[in-house]
């Protein structure tokens, strides 16, 4: 088992022990299981997975943010962790609208242009959640 911290600016969301965390780093998937090598890694916006038990699995949407592994504890520290029953489709269908207006509108070097790249990010894996 590992140690696992899910924090996000308003709280902690999840702290307890996991068999197993399954996230998104800015490389590509990771599997986390106890006694895993330290590690720092960005995080993208995925269905963060905590496999709790041979029967429980809690399952949230991630936003972006950093995952620190070190003595056989993960910690992640994110802009967001919903439960999917908490998103409303509805609402990332405008969200992803308005990040593609804001894209076509930026130049692509602009500090508009990378948070709009950055809020369709969310937007994209967060409804694909909230569908699947």
């Amino acid at each position: 088992m590992i140690d696992v911290e899910v924090l996000t600016p308003e709280g902690e969301v999840f702290e307890g022990e996991a068999r197993q965390v399954s996230t998104r780093t800015e490389v590509g998937e990771i599997g986390v299981l106890a006694n895993h090598a330290p590690l720092l890694a960005a995080l993208r916006p995925t269905e963060l997975r905590l496999k709790i038990s041979d029967s429980e699995t809690k399952r949230y949407a991630q936003a972006h943010g950093w995952l620190q592994i070190f003595g056989n504890r993960a910690r992640l520290l994110v802009e967001e962790a919903l439960a999917p029953e908490d998103l409303d489709a509805g609402a990332l269908k405008e969200q992803l609208a308005d990040a593609e207006r804001r894209l076509s509108e930026s130049g692509e070097d602009s500090a508009e242009f990378a948070r709009a790249r950055k809020d369709r990010e969310r937007a994209e894996a967060f409804l694909a959640i909230a569908t699947g």
